[in-house]
């Protein structure tokens, strides 16, 4: 059994679930059979904390699985609607807390209303009426409300119920705004504000006169009945619930119990710190917070090792012929940053364990140098390497440059994407089954059911977010036993790695290359056109090459593949007559685009017109100006990606991001953090925090967990914390319960909804 090193928590390894959460406990469970026969880990958590009592956590926890659908008054369509958002049970109704809060505490006297005050009042209904106007179907209920210092119109629209539940005599409480009636008789009124009416058995107030939670709506409920709901549901709960955590853990870090912490958050008291309430940073928010990242990290530290226990055999040699010949590929020397990246891929390939690796840095930090020299190292070994890119020109760049630096070795680099078809198509899907073709570059036409490999040990991805989670598994299943590097083009800040990529290894690219000259970046308006058309033509004159970039949100983009075809006739009629405009996008033949991208790559064709599918990779030393056209339209990251395709040369390079006149003040925000830095790193994590995490890995991510409490911007201390905890739970608990409870829960919490893993 192999465990981590004790003395050091192992918490900097990042990474992504590879099956399963129900597959990890099936082996989760194997491990507990032989930790109950005797074999205990080292230094588990009884030696590092004290012994604990056996977790009565199974026998009490009906109550927080009873079905929602069990609740009185909530309805089998109703519960349907929620089970949907992924609502199932009295835990998951407990676990959806109040996104803000309100303090609606303090009692205004009506007499002190004022326009425009937004308070609360306590008083009785005076008088009510119900009054069914000319319009049809329109009620108005009216009601006077008094205290001891004056009274006030109160008027709700459309709610005849309101007639029996705030009947004179009845004591309310009421929040709202105050404003002077626009109608009727002069003078003050609350229209519509939150009430609460006050039975004489029960004078607890849970929607006004206290710290009231606000809910994001669910189907069929509002946040005031989500609120009664919730309500209700902890008056009738056990005094004690099973904490799910570690024994111990909880009393060392001295957290609030989990009933209590779960009844604080959903109804704090009243002298309870509101900023600290919106900020989720009181104890019993933190505590929650802890949990539901403790056991989202525990998924990924028990993957890991269910990983290395099952799937380890021979790793990769090393010799000297093996990195004179590694040494001999290289066009140049490699910065320090690729050299330590490399070693880190090299000693995992040579460990015999699996490799899940996630290499990340910024753009045109040399990454795929340092991919390829992985590749030639499985291929040194006798076996094949697959690299799959996102799109067919960026697949034949790759496979233009890898034939170029590794004409010396001998070894055939074979292509295929959809372009490649007929008779060449069969001669590589034959030489890859007969292992003549070592190294093969291509795009989503790798993973066609008739392609197999002979030996394929390392399958390599770029732009991985590019892709679906089935279609990276489907590119690993095709090796017995597949070694996996995935690749990204922009850095993914730490927080929402450990989130989304917890049991991949990390390696960091931190440093350019000697040499690369970052572009001066600057925002322009419409009114500033014809300057920069007068640029461009001066940059044309001294040899460089221009590319202007059109947004294409997807291909089927018709309004954005217009403007783009209308732009280069444009330039090439109007403003640049006598020179050659080019125009390239994904709905090109791929023969008519790989005429004009040779064209582009030559030198021969001055202007390239070009939507988003330059955004990747594409490498043009001698383009020297990039324009973004509608930049407003663009994330930050994207923005970013598409700067670093010039600068890539030995002269002064610019990007011009030209705002549209309908730019609001987050795009103005973009635009300039643009112009003011070149680090990708500060970059990604602007565009996090501005666009959040779903937006940021884009729409056909599909590994985002479900996180039901935890901000991965907000709580990004608590995530580190709580990962350094988890993986030491799995390598250092010692009895086979405690593991058992564990793995229920995390069973109970994430299965099914975590997914496939990233990689595969």
């Amino acid at each position: 059994m192999l465990t981590f090193p004790l003395e050091r928590p192992v918490h900097q390894n990042i990474g992504h679930k590879p099956l399963l959460v129900k597959a990890l406990v099936v082996a989760v469970r194997c491990e507990t059979c032989e930790l109950s026969a005797g074999r205990t880990a080292p230094g588990g958590w009884e030696g590092r904390r004290g012994r604990q009592p056996r977790s009565s956590y199974n026998r009490r926890m009906l109550e927080l699985a009873t079905p929602l659908h069990a609740l009185r008054g909530l309805g089998p369509k109703r519960a349907r609607d929620l089970e949907e958002r992924g609502l199932r049970t009295i835990e998951d109704l407990l676990f959806h807390l109040p996104f803000r809060y309100e303090d609606r505490s303090r009692f205004f006297p009506i007499a002190s209303l004022v326009p425009g005050l937004r308070a609360t009042v306590r008083g009785r209904v005076v008088t009510s009426v119900l009054r069914r106007t000319r319009a049809r179907g329109l009620t108005i209920f009216e009601a006077l409300v008094q205290d001891d210092t004056g009274s006030i119109r109160v008027i709700f629209f459309n709610q005849p119920y309101l007639r029996t539940a705030l009947p004179a005599g009845r004591d309310v409480i009421l929040h709202g705004e105050a404003t002077v009636a626009r109608y009727g008789r002069r003078g003050l009124v609350l229209q519509g504000p939150q009430f609460e009416a006050l039975s004489d058995e029960d004078q607890e107030a849970i929607h006004t006169g206290r710290v009231v939670p606000i809910y994001a709506r669910l189907p069929g409920l509002s946040s005031r009945a989500i609120r009664r709901l919730i309500h209700s549901v902890l008056k009738i709960l056990p005094p004690l619930i099973p904490d799910p955590l570690p024994p111990g853990l909880s009393e060392e870090r001295a957290f609030p119990a989990r009933r209590e912490a779960i009844a604080f958050a959903h109804f704090p008291p009243q002298d309870a710190d509101l900023s600290n309430l919106n900020a989720f940073r009181s104890p019993y928010h933190r505590r929650l917070v802890f949990e539901e990242f403790f056991f989202l990290q525990l998924g990924f530290a028990l993957s890991r090792r269910q990983r290395e226990v099952l799937r380890a055999e021979a790793g990769l040699r090393v010799d000297d012929a093996i990195r004179a010949r590694l040494r001999a590929a290289l066009p140049f020397p490699l910065t320090a940053a690729q050299r330590k990246a490399l070693k880190e891929i090299a000693d995992d390939l040579m460990s015999g364990r699996p490799m899940n690796r996630l290499l990340q840095g910024d753009v045109g930090c040399g990454k795929t140098v340092v991919a390829l020299l992985a590749a030639l190292l499985a291929v040194e070994n006798g076996h094949q390497v697959a690299f799959m890119a996102p799109t067919e020109i960026l697949a034949e760049q790759h496979h233009r440059s890898f034939r170029v630096m590794l004409q010396g070795t001998g070894y055939a680099v074979g292509l295929l994407t959809a372009g490649v078809t007929g008779s060449a198509r069969r001669q590589v899907v034959l030489g890859l089954r007969s292992g003549a073709i070592p190294f093969i570059v291509g795009t989503h036409a790798l993973l066609e059911e008739d392609v197999r490999f002979s030996s394929l040990r390392l399958a390599i991805i770029d732009e991985q977010q590019r892709f679906g989670v089935a279609q990276r598994a489907r590119l690993r299943a095709k090796g017995a036993r597949t070694d996996v590097l995935v690749m990204t083009a922009t850095p993914i800040p730490r927080s929402l790695a450990l989130t989304v990529y917890g049991d991949l290894d990390l390696s960091v690219i931190d440093e350019m290359p000697p040499g690369r000259r970052p572009a001066r970046t600057v925002v322009r308006g419409e009114e500033s056109r014809p300057a920069v058309y007068d640029f461009l033509r001066s940059q044309v004159k001294e040899g460089r090459q221009v590319y202007v970039v059109y947004p294409l949100v997807e291909e089927t983009d018709r309004a954005g593949l217009k403007a783009a075809v209308e732009m280069q006739g444009m330039l090439a009629h109007k403003i640049f007559p006598d020179l050659r405009v080019g125009l390239v996008h994904g709905r090109l033949k791929t023969e008519d685009r790989d005429a004009v991208m040779a064209e582009f790559v030559s030198g021969r064709l001055p202007i390239l017109v070009a939507t988003t599918v330059i955004e990747v990779g594409i490498d043009v030393p001698n383009a020297t100006v990039m324009v973004v056209e509608q930049a407003e339209r663009f994330g930050l990251s994207q923005l970013h990606q598409l700067r670093g395709r010039v600068g890539r040369g030995t002269h002064e390079s610019y990007c011009i991001l030209m705002a549209g006149p309908r730019a609001g003040d987050d795009a103005r925000r973009r635009l300039d953090i643009m112009a003011s830095t070149h680090d990708g790193f500060v970059i990604a994590r602007e565009d996090l925090r501005m666009r959040g995490p779903g937006e940021f890995l884009g729409t056909r991510q599909a590994g985002l967990p479900d996180l039901r409490i935890g901000d991965i911007l907000r709580d990004h201390d608590i995530l580190e914390d709580a990962r350094k905890e988890a993986f030491w739970a799995a390598s250092t608990l010692a009895t086979a319960p405690q593991r058992r409870d564990l793995v229920l829960h995390l069973e109970r919490r994430w299965a099914g909804r975590l997914g496939l893993i990233q990689v595969g």
